[in-house]
């Protein structure tokens, strides 16, 4: 499914993931074992895979698999900034992986690089001792060895600055990497403890290419002359956009079943005509094309065509007589007009019915994508600079809804994530949400009247040079009653506003040390040319009430730790009162008016939002999804004004440079979430320049005891401590209400039905090797 996934730096095979869905980006926390069974509970069960499973003997030998990708690999180089998901897919079959992901998302040995691999010393360094499969050979025949691992963290390491590295996370922890007691093992120790070591070395590159930044930089970029996977590289065809793969003749595994692996880059918006063409075997599709496939199955052998659906079916009898009368009409010029119109649509209603017919022979296989689309509230100017605002817009959300409305159509679970860091079926995943709170539209409103955001704040004079805001006019009257207009200024403050002591109070007890907000309250500029707009404004209620009288809640703020916050509140998904902060203080109320559908409103500035969407084929879902969040938030009073941009420039124009209010993009989950998703929510730091450095914290809200425990996760080498660790983290990322999980994104494959071991698989790794056709006879023909 084609949606704006954020950029992120390592790529490596499944683990590749890009920083955003337009770009390229990824996330491990040790397995645990022993686990209670309410803690599978509170990891929920991961999605089941749809890949048509088979043993390996029930699996043709031959056959040639067309497989979709995106587009043709930016560079064969994972650890290069501009990888991308067809360079993982291909390094994931011709490079060794020395841990893969199971269907649980949790990484596993895989035997045919490690007979095995574990830490051997804790103290006074971590040691990690692999031990290769004796069998493991590059293609030119060399073993594979410590001075491949050697080569490789002296190129991710980031001491030499000649590499053109993305990422050196966990690389630059390692302090030697040496030769064991014979050339099976190789030895590495760490400066400092890193528990997500099994992270490193997949892929793994020969020496031939990170020997040296020439062959790093460059030669790996069009070409890998040495591999040790199943496949091999045979050809790149830029004119065809083709990569071919083919079984690798010095493979010492159970033998690739295909003859060739053909990765075809074909747009996402071509995808339909191009399986009915025959010319893919999997593809992945989004909804429309899903249903299509669909339709063709349930219509096979009723002539290609299912009713009330492709062109001209939803016409009525009356718009059809009408059109056969214009065509038989007096009117000769009338007549030829729509007897073209009508052979038009003839043709277009029989080139429908042949590919509903070439459809029918393709499945839809379908699971839940190891990635969730997020909400982004960017926290870094403007009104979403105060948190208040940001959690009332985050409690304004029913995440339910919006879940259910993508996934239930596509008979897929809708459960919205809890969890920042990884997702149900995960080791890390535990449901921390209750930091924040359930959707409550009265909660909303109360924190926005808590902010200042108030029906009468429309209606509030400036500051004027030299005088005060709100100042009366010189005839002195304020308040002029029978609807003449007031001069005087309204208060925005509600009777039962609690003092500035108490609000100190509340706000020392919502955060350690304070969202890190940078900017003036002014929303940057909107450059008119970067795209469309369309904006959502409801007007103020007349006679709207200042304030209701509903009484909120105070939040509870106990103290586990010594930085004072509410992690333990936060980790009890039961615990209904929530994270310090996470309300409204005890006594603010509502707005009247906004309950009425008001608009919100300070110092005479409305609450208006820009919203950011793309408008490139796929992201229908997006625009979808982006229209429901619009009318949420109209409900509570704050005003969207949805910008729709090309695809292109989303993210990098927009997401990237921080040119929005709101957004909707995706985050990958992964098995290490202490060192992948560390960049995504560490707070940003000012640059020399003046300007901030963000790294992939693209909503710029962060805090230092976030940092803190991310850093204190990544060397925590005990299993249960680390996961602790990472719950604590997301309970805080979730009252910081930067970005809002709202749901796990929706993975919808086009398979040809004699296609097995592939399709949508989750959580998992394909094993290249397994997959092919169910026959000889069922394998297309060359």
């Amino acid at each position: 499914m084609s949606q704006v996934e954020a950029p992120r730096g390592r790529t490596c095979s499944r683990r590749l993931r890009p920083v955003a869905l337009l770009a390229s980006g990824v996330l491990v926390l040790p397995v645990l074992a022993g686990c209670s069974s309410g803690e599978e509970q509170s990891r929920g069960k991961p999605p089941a895979q749809d890949i048509s499973p088979a043993d390996r003997e029930l699996v043709a030998d031959g056959g040639t698999l067309r497989w979709a990708v995106d587009t043709m690999p930016a560079t064969l180089n994972t650890f290069q900034a501009d990888a991308d998901a067809t360079t993982g897919r291909i390094a994931g079959a011709v490079l060794p992986a020395l841990f893969t992901l199971d269907a649980d998302g949790r990484p596993q040995r895989n035997p045919d690089y490690l007979e095995s691999a574990e830490i051997v010393e804790r103290e006074p360094k971590q040691v990690v001792l692999y031990k290769l499969n004796q069998q493991a050979v590059w293609s030119d025949g060399r073993e594979i060895g410590a001075p491949d691992f050697l080569a490789q963290w002296r190129a991710l390491s980031g001491k030499d600055s000649s590499y053109w590295t993305a990422r050196n996370a966990g690389y630059d922890r390692i302090q030697k990497v040496e030769r064991g007691e014979n050339d099976l093992e190789v030895k590495v120790t760490f400066t400092k403890p890193y528990a997500d070591w099994q992270s490193l070395f997949t892929p793994l590159y020969p020496k031939d290419v990170t020997g040296t930044a020439a062959a790093f930089n460059d030669g790996a970029r069009t070409k890998l002359k040495v591999t040790a996977g199943p496949f091999r590289i045979s050809a790149i065809d830029q004119k065809a956009d083709t990569t071919t793969l083919v079984p690798n003749p010095r493979w010492w595994g159970d033998r690739p079943k295909l003859d060739k692996l053909v990765l075809s880059a074909v747009p996402r918006d071509k995808r339909v005509a191009a399986l009915a063409a025959g010319s893919l075997d999997l593809a992945d599709i989004d909804p429309s094309a899903a249903e299509r496939i669909s339709y063709a199955v349930k219509d096979a052998g009723r002539g290609g065509r299912p009713l009330a659906y492709g062109p001209g079916a939803d016409k009525a009898p009356s718009a059809a007589l009408k059109s056969w009368a214009m065509a038989h009409g007096s009117d000769e010029e009338l007549a030829e007009v729509a007897q073209q119109a009508r052979k038009r649509a003839a043709e277009a209603e029989k080139k429908y019915a042949r590919e509903q017919s070439a459809l029918s022979r393709y499945e839809v296989r379908k699971s839940l994508e190891p990635a969730y689309t997020q909400l982004a509230l960017n926290g870094e100017s403007g009104p979403l600079a105060d948190d208040r605002v940001r959690r009332a817009i985050a409690r304004a959300l029913d995440r339910k809804a919006l879940a259910e409305a993508v996934l239930t159509p596509l008979g897929l679970p809708a459960e919205p994530p809890g969890n920042h860091l990884a997702l149900a079926g995960q080791a890390a995943y535990t449901d921390n949400s209750a930091a924040l709170g359930e959707q409550d539209t009265q909660e909303a409103q109360a924190l926005l009247a808590d902010a200042g955001w108030t029906p009468e704040g429309l209606r509030e004079e400036p500051a004027k040079a030299g005088g005060e805001a709100g100042k009366p006019e010189e005839n002195g009257k304020e308040g002029e009653e029978d609807g003449k207009k007031t001069t005087g200024k309204a208060s925005a403050e509600p009777s039962s506003r609690p003092s500035a002591k108490a609000s100190e109070k509340k706000n020392d007890a919502a955060s350690d040390d304070g969202l890190y907000i940078v900017g003036d309250d002014k929303p940057a500029a909107h450059d008119p040319r970067s795209g469309s707009r369309v904006t959502h404004v409801l007007a103020p209620a007349p006679g709207a009430a200042l304030r209701s009288a509903a009484v909120r809640r105070q939040a509870t703020s106990p103290a586990d730790d010594a930085a004072g916050s509410a992690d333990k509140a936060a980790g009890k998904a039961a615990d209904k009162s929530g994270m310090a902060g996470a309300y409204a203080p005890r006594g603010t109320a509502a707005p009247g008016g906004a309950s009425a559908g008001g608009a919100l409103g300070k110092d005479g500035k409305p609450l208006s939002l820009r919203f950011v969407l793309p408008t490139g084929p796929g992201s229908e879902v997006l625009r979808t999804v982006g229209d429901k969040i619009a009318q949420m938030l109209d409900r509570v009073g704050v005003r969207t004004e949805i910008i729709k941009v090309d695809d292109a420039s989303f993210f990098k124009d927009h997401i990237a440079s921080g040119d929005y209010d709101l957004a909707l993009y995706s985050w990958p989950s992964s098995p290490f979430p202490a060192t992948d998703a560390r960049p995504i929510y560490a707070k940003p730091k000012p640059a020399s320049d003046g300007s901030l450095l963000v790294e992939q914290n693209y909503t710029r809200v962060g805090t230092d005891y976030i940092d803190q425990l991310f850093t204190q996760a990544a060397g925590e080498l005990d299993a249960d401590a680390a996961r602790d660790l990472m719950r604590r983290a997301d309970a805080r990322i979730w009252a910081a209400a930067g970005s809002v999980p709202l749901y796990q994104r929706p993975q919808l494959v086009a398979a040809r039905k004699q296609v097995v071991n592939a399709g949508a698989f989750g959580f998992a790794e394909p094993r290249y090797q397994d997959i092919g056709f169910k026959t000889a006879a069922a394998a297309p023909k060359q």
